[in-house]
């Protein structure tokens, strides 16, 4: 596989295509229960069978829940089995058609089916306490280090990304008339021979690839100047949430316990991927490496993990990710996008798993 694959369809898919997902969800809605399709039965009947949806392929960006399954936590939690299914996906469909019980997104992805469908779909945590998308850059080249910077640059943008670059743009009081937009694919080899001088990449995938080739680069973070919104959520339906909250907590403990294996082993998460779950992927183990270190100390953890627990969602990230919507012209409230109630009820009857996820 190439390492320039398709690689985020994520938030920007879910923006350019969402009338498709529209389409989808209009189908699908109501023709089955996801906690009864691949579920075995009610909470009365223990968690059963799960179905994971997963936002991209399967790499050291999951080894959290690499670590769930191989160390034993989701049979701990009563699970007879969980299938991790690779995507790409924002995962809505799935969920909505049964197919799928939890799903790996982002506020972005499930915003907009929120929005725009009234889709019952709920945030329950996040893996990312912020969004990993960046204007990477070349330290030689554009060199672009502050959003002022950005005036007067040509900067490779996806299609698929327009709406979202658009959104960063409007946050930091900028548009598309300050600067030069270049139509690019996902390879930032236009940004290595300079057709550009910028490039909307992934801090976890294209700006740790590019480092890795020998460029100085440099990095404006979306999270970090005016546009910051959760990624790789956990969502399921209002109905599981509604009627399944065991299975719900129970899925959230085993989550929790995978992802502080991973925080504590970053050599060991990206050896789960290029090794084990990703093995027919050929996935680069420095890469790998690189981007399970970074994604681990960068977005993983934050004050607010080390105080209320991993996957924890603070009521001002809760607002300023609702704000950064709003940027990108998806008009949702925080109580129509997330419930965490569940994960704070699992923290409250388990006080040592913040202590365990510190």
């Amino acid at each position: 596989m190439s390492r320039f694959t398709a690689r985020r369809t994520r938030v920007a898919v879910s923006i350019a295509a969402v009338a498709l997902s529209a389409l989808a969800l209009s189908a699908c809605a109501g023709s089955s229960d996801p906690a009864s399709s691949s579920s075995s039965g009610g909470d009365a009947a223990g968690p059963g069978d799960i179905t994971v949806q997963l936002s991209w392929i399967k790499n050291e960006e999951f080894c959290g829940e690499f670590f769930a399954d191989s160390k034993g936590y989701y049979t701990d939690a009563g699970f007879s089995s969980v299938e991790l299914v690779p995507g790409p996906s924002t995962g809505a469909s799935e969920l909505i058609s049964g197919t799928a019980d939890f799903a790996m997104s982002d506020a972005v992805s499930t915003g907009s089916v929120v929005a725009s469908e009234g889709a019952p779909l709920k945030i329950i945590g996040t893996t990312y306490q912020k969004n990993p998308f960046t204007v990477l850059s070349l330290k030689d080249g554009g060199n672009i280090a502050t959003v002022a910077d950005l005036k007067g640059k040509r900067i490779g943008v996806q299609d698929s990304n327009t709406a979202l670059f658009n959104a960063f743009l409007a946050a930091n009081g900028m548009s598309a008339s300050d600067l030069t937009i270049v139509p690019v694919q996902y390879d930032p080899a236009p940004l290595i021979n300079g057709e550009v001088d910028g490039f909307i990449a992934y801090l976890t995938n294209e700006a740790i690839i590019v480092q890795n080739e020998g460029h100085d680069t440099v990095n404006l973070p979306f999270a970090d100047n005016g546009l910051p919104f959760p990624a790789e959520t956990l969502v399921t339906t209002d109905d599981m949430i509604k009627n399944h909250p065991d299975t719900v907590k129970a899925f959230l403990k085993a989550e929790i316990q995978g992802w502080t294996a991973a925080v504590a082993d970053p050599a060991g998460c990206a050896s789960l991927a290029y090794d084990d779950y990703g093995k027919d992927l050929n996935l680069d183990p420095k890469n790998s490496e690189a981007g399970a270190v970074a994604q681990l100390s960068d977005l993983v953890v934050s004050d607010e993990t080390e105080t209320n627990g991993l996957f924890s969602i603070s009521d001002d990230l809760k607002e300023a990710t609702v704000k950064s919507l709003g940027e990108a012209g998806i008009d949702v409230t925080a109580d129509q996008l997330f419930d965490t109630s569940l994960l704070e009820e699992l923290y409250s009857e388990n006080p040592d798993l913040v202590k365990y996820a510190g």
